[in-house]
């Protein structure tokens, strides 16, 4: 079975609005610790949709790529924390 890794988005900017280059990702609201319930969301045929959590827009802009997003880090990047085992 292949393996896909969904996309995680953050709004540590706080700004209404991000502009990203895939449909179906999970939004976060904000990096840890500040984080609120991930969710799944999908736009399914729409080029928009709102975080039920923490209300911020996303706009389907094709021309990003699936770890780009506008404005710039809006990504999130999961790192281990200092001292953690490689896996």
């Amino acid at each position: 079975m292949a393996q896909t890794v969904v996309p995680h988005f953050v709004n540590d900017k706080g700004v209404d609005r991000i502009a990203i280059g895939v449909k179906e990702f999970q939004c976060m609201g904000a990096a840890p610790p500040h984080d609120h319930p991930h969710v799944f969301l999908d736009m399914g045929h729409e080029a928009q949709i709102v975080c039920p959590y923490c209300s911020t827009l996303f706009l389907h802009e094709p021309s990003l790529g699936a770890t780009e997003s506008e404005p710039d880090g809006c990504v999130y990047v999961a790192t281990a924390p200092p001292g953690a085992p490689a896996a």
